[in-house]
Formats: structure tokens, C-alpha cells, sequence
């Protein structure tokens, strides 16, 4: 029997999230006092992407709400 890996708690996925994009944001600090604007600018985007997707981590609002039968 194979055993099935269950996706993180999204907390847990939040928090990964949001620890990923400060290692983009201190690499691009870096990359920008190297004065490699291209590659800090690249660092940037990808930082900001992963804070985007920690805030959708977990339940949407309109999953929350129960339709009235």
C-alpha cells in the first residue's frame, strides 16, 4: 500500500510562504549593493509573488459562507 502525503497545514504553507519571500527580498538587497539592478528586480517579483500567495493560503471567504436551502 502506498501512503498518500497530505498537503501542509496552511498555516504551515503560509508561514513557508512568507519565509521564501525573505530570502528573495535579502538576496535582492544583496544583488542591488552588487549594483546587478536585472537580477535584484527579478528577486523583487518573486518575493512579492510569494506574499501574494500567502494571502490566499487557506479557506476563501465565499467557501466560509453556507447558502441558505
Amino acid at each position: 500500500m502506498q501512503a498518500t502525503r497530505q498537503a501542509p497545514a496552511p498555516a504551515v504553507r503560509r508561514q513557508d510562504l512568507l519565509d521564501e519571500a525573505a530570502r528573495h527580498a535579502a538576496s535582492a538587497e544583496g544583488a542591488a549593493a552588487l549594483g546587478e539592478i536585472e537580477s535584484a528586480a527579478q528577486l523583487i517579483l518573486l518575493s512579492l509573488d510569494c506574499e501574494r500567495r500567502a494571502g490566499s493560503v487557506g479557506p476563501q471567504v465565499l467557501q466560509l459562507i453556507k447558502p441558505r436551502a
